[in-house]
């Protein structure tokens, strides 16, 4: 199986893309959330779910996804990565009705600084009992982060998940979720031109 040799942030047209909602202080996070959710319902188009709970949620994954690469020898640079997918997600791409992308050639980054999941964080770290989310069963590559030269083995033993889009995405965050691996980068250098131009 040929792997893929790029990973893909997605973000809506109207956003610059690597805007983290854990670099928010309180009072900016709550305005943007606000706006989120107005968006979401002024615009069906846009499908991600972000509830009351999401940020609590997310901090504690990301906290554990932190945890697990430092112990692993990973040497992050940021306290919440940039993410991506590994290769494309169509079913990504259909969260927003104006997709568009930053691809980087992960071969390419430094490697104490790049994990992936298999598949999303949110599931393979394994909180979402926590927040009223039934349990997914078990799984070999839950609650573990790898280096991105463990990518082909992982692979060769679980397949590549798909990514196909939903005929509806009405409460994916409730169903069993293996659409792609993430891939998280853990330091600003090789998307600094983006944080710099706000483009």
């Amino acid at each position: 199986m040929t792997l893929p040799d790029v990973i893909t942030h997605y973000h809506s047209k109207v956003d610059r893309p690597f805007q983290n909602l854990s670099d928010l202080g309180p009072d900016e996070l709550s305005e943007v959330l606000k706006n989120l959710k107005q968006r979401r319902a002024d615009n069906p188009g846009y499908k991600r779910m972000f509830g009351k709970l999401y940020m609590d949620f997310r901090r504690r994954t990301e906290a554990k996804l932190r945890d697990l690469f430092e112990a692993r020898g990973g040497e992050p640079e940021r306290q919440s990565p940039h993410y991506f997918v590994l290769g494309e997600c169509a079913w990504f791409s259909g969260l927003y009705p104006d997709p568009d992308t930053v691809k980087l050639d992960w071969p390419s980054l430094p490697k104490k600084a790049v994990s992936f999941t298999y598949p999303d964080s949110f599931v393979a770290m394994r909180l979402g009992p926590d927040y009223g989310l039934p349990p997914d069963p078990l799984e070999p590559y839950h609650e573990r982060v790898y280096f991105m030269d463990e990518l082909a083995n992982v692979v060769a033993e679980h397949g590549l998940p798909d990514g196909d889009v939903d005929e509806t995405y009405e409460g994916y965050h409730k169903r069993k979720f293996e659409k792609y691996i993430e891939v998280q980068v853990w330091t600003d250098q090789p998307v600094a031109k983006y944080l710099e131009s706000g483009r």
